[in-house]
């Protein structure tokens, strides 16, 4: 919903553009390779299903899943 439309009633105004910009630069990737820029703190989760995560401030980071060039089941989480 934050992507989509520029507001998130639950994101707070700390979190709020760096989010937008990190959600930016998901949906314009075309490969993993593309989200490891400085400053994203970019990594491959543990566990399975295989996710990703980047990092947005504090605990907060965005997670997702990648499959074929696409980005899935989207969170923004306090991951650590």
């Amino acid at each position: 919903m934050l992507f989509e439309t520029g507001a998130g009633a639950k994101v707070g105004s700390d979190l709020h553009a760096r989010a937008l910009r990190r959600l930016d630069a998901l949906d314009q990737a075309v490969s993993l390779r593309d989200l490891d820029l400085p400053g994203m703190q970019f990594h491959r989760l543990q566990g399975k299903p295989i996710r990703y995560s980047l990092h947005i401030n504090g605990p907060w980071c965005i997670t997702f899943e990648w499959v074929e060039g696409d980005a899935y089941r989207i969170d923004l989480e306090q991951y650590h």
